[in-house]
């Protein structure tokens, strides 16, 4: 195929799955909103025409309550909007019971994945663009995600390992995660728990497949899954997790694996306190001007639609993050300025904004000179750390005005966070083979197997998303769809000429 013809399919492909009225998101909305109670936040960062961040994830926990297995709340992982007070709060947890059998206790910590050397770029490429959870196609064309990740990944492979050639031949996430892996397993260790970590990787090795067969041949019964993202988005600890409940189903040797989740941790006092220490760490080095630095969070960016159609919880755990390590400093005494905005956006479509490269240039036409990077969504250095943030968004802020730059590390095995991940496993070991076991008064954990968290969360978006009801007449909804026929219709003419 023509590379022109090429090209234009592939856009109007991600047209076609992109487009949704506006009447119709206000419908999806006006559901929602019917359905739970409205809520104001008190967040200036988020936007008020999206969906109140607790009435969203009443959904899920609406159906919970109301289950059999009253208490259990899926996402209870997620804290409540937070108060003056809450960094006084001490938060008690349960001490992990002796009750559940004998035996060594497996943790899954589970992550993106990266290639190791430049050959593996472009088929690790497709495997993320292969990934339903990453390209969200309509059911008419899920048969064209394996032509469409085939083109983007071969497309997308010589930029991709010019980036990785600029860090050294390959990405660095393989080696950090299994030595925080190692970490975890000692400081479980010294708190008596005898635990085997294993990684696995959701598009490289080691693959999460492999890791279960290794956990399968090891004979662990009782495993904790672990996704290293801080904050929960479908496009990162959602699908790793689908991945895993597939292999559940269809994998009679796992079904006896008693297993619990952790979706999402960002709001654990450890994780706030751990960012709190690096970001004090790097303000020191601006010496007398570490006060007017800018404080500025650089988040990985998910498209809108994921927001306000999937219903995606990503962008509002993101935004109580930062609240929650910005509280942590002023009660350290940083009284500086800080800015939220989202980085690696590609493709047509709109993604969560501000956009990192734009709020650089607002920040220097504004007059600032000193900017501090805040890796907020990576807790391990790789391409888009040492590359993305390091490389391109220091030449955009240098060539903006912006004259002393400075980058907060990634966590990787910095002590405080990897102990507070050891205290997440054991919070969260009440939970295996006991649904509800614990109330979410009692720990930042949640109770359930990842099929029925899975279940709990497309359940929220399917029965209240309703794109399209049929109405006689010239309206929104027929333009919609008019629109998207006839770009399936030039979708299909671009591909067979």
């Amino acid at each position: 195929m023509p590379a022109w013809r090429a090209t234009a399919a592939v856009s109007i492909l991600l047209g076609l799955f992109s487009t949704l009225s506006a009447s119709s998101v206000s419908k999806i909305q006006g559901r929602i909103g019917r359905s739970q109670a409205r809520q104001t936040s008190e967040s200036s960062m988020r936007m008020r025409s999206r969906i109140p961040y607790t009435s969203r994830l009443g959904q899920w926990r609406k159906t919970v309550v109301d289950s059999p297995r009253r208490g259990c709340e899926m996402f209870s992982a997620i804290a409540p909007e937070p108060t003056p007070e809450m960094s006084n709060t001490v938060f008690e947890v349960r001490k992990p019971s002796t009750s559940q059998g004998e035996g060594k206790l497996g943790v899954l910590m589970l992550n993106l994945g990266g290639p190791e050397t430049l050959e593996d770029v472009e088929p690790f490429l497709y495997n993320l663009f292969a990934d339903p959870d990453i390209i969200r196609l309509p059911p008419i064309l899920k048969g064209l995600q394996p032509v469409l990740a085939k083109f983007l990944s071969s497309s997308r492979a010589p930029k991709s390992k010019e980036a990785y050639s600029s860090i050294g031949g390959g990405s660095p996430l393989r080696k950090i995660t299994e030595q925080q892996a190692a970490a975890l397993e000692d400081a479980l260790r010294e708190r008596g728990q005898d635990a085997k970590v294993y990684v696995g990787m959701r598009y490289w090795k080691p693959f999460t497949e492999d890791s279960l067969e290794q956990i399968k041949k090891d004979g662990i019964k009782q495993l904790v899954i672990l996704p290293l993202y801080p904050q929960f988005s479908i496009s990162t600890s959602g699908s790793s997790l689908r991945l895993l409940a597939e292999i559940f189903k269809s994998d009679d040797s796992l079904k006896d694996l008693q297993h619990t989740v952790i979706p999402s941790w960002y709001q654990r006092p450890g994780y706030v306190r751990a960012m709190g220490d690096l970001i004090e760490k790097e303000l020191e080095k601006f010496g007398e001007r570490s006060g007017k630095a800018e404080i500025f969070f650089s988040a990985h960016g998910v498209p809108k639609s994921y927001v306000e159609e999937a219903f995606d919880p990503y962008q509002d755990e993101m935004e109580h993050c930062v609240q929650l390590i910005m509280r942590e400093l002023k009660n350290r005494g940083v009284m500086n300025h800080h800015t939220l905005a989202y980085q690696s956006r590609v493709g047509p479509v709109e993604w969560l904004q501000p956009y990192t490269e734009d709020a650089i240039q607002e920040l220097a036409a504004e007059g600032v000179d000193d900017l501090l990077v805040v890796p907020i969504s990576f807790v391990n250095e790789h391409i888009e750390t040492l590359e993305e943030i390091d490389m391109e968004y220091r030449e955009v802020a240098e060539e903006a005005g912006i004259s002393n730059w400075g980058r907060v590390p990634a966590l990787n095995s910095y002590p405080g966070f990897i102990e507070d991940l050891a205290s997440a496993v054991l919070e969260a070991k009440p939970y295996i083979g006991s649904i509800g076991a614990v109330s979410n008064a009692e720990s930042l954990v949640p109770g359930g197997d990842v099929n029925e968290l899975m279940t709990m969360y497309d359940n929220s978006v399917e029965k209240p998303m309703v794109v399209w009801e049929p109405r006689w007449g010239w309206n929104k909804d027929a333009e919609t769809i008019n629109g998207r026929i006839a770009m399936l219709a030039l979708l299909i003419l671009a591909l067979l000429q």
